[in-house]
């Protein structure tokens, strides 16, 4: 797998807002909240996986796919650079 594309300052302000939109509506799973993160930062799973979250590829991809099982430490660790925190969230009702 190679290095994805870096992407301007602009374009990844602009990710990151609709990312933060995102979040706010309440449909983002944490496999695409962490997808989304990590394209945003312009690293592969690799490199964001040994620079960002101190875990093995292999686990953040799992939990891309929506099949892992992370850690409060791990997601703590995702989170953190984009200022997000974990907590109890209440569901949104239609």
């Amino acid at each position: 797998m190679g290095r994805m594309k870096r992407r301007g300052t602009e374009e990844r302000r602009q990710l990151r807002r609709d990312f933060y939109e995102a979040l706010d509506a309440g449909g983002v799973s944490i496999g695409d909240a962490v997808r989304r993160m990590r394209e945003i930062t312009g690293l592969t799973q690799r490199e964001f996986a040994e620079r960002i979250a101190g875990i093995s590829p292999r686990a953040l991809a799992a939990v891309e796919r929506g099949e892992g099982n992370p850690t409060l430490s791990t997601l703590q660790a995702i989170g953190a650079p984009f200022g997000l925190e974990l907590g109890f969230v209440r569901e949104r009702s239609e």
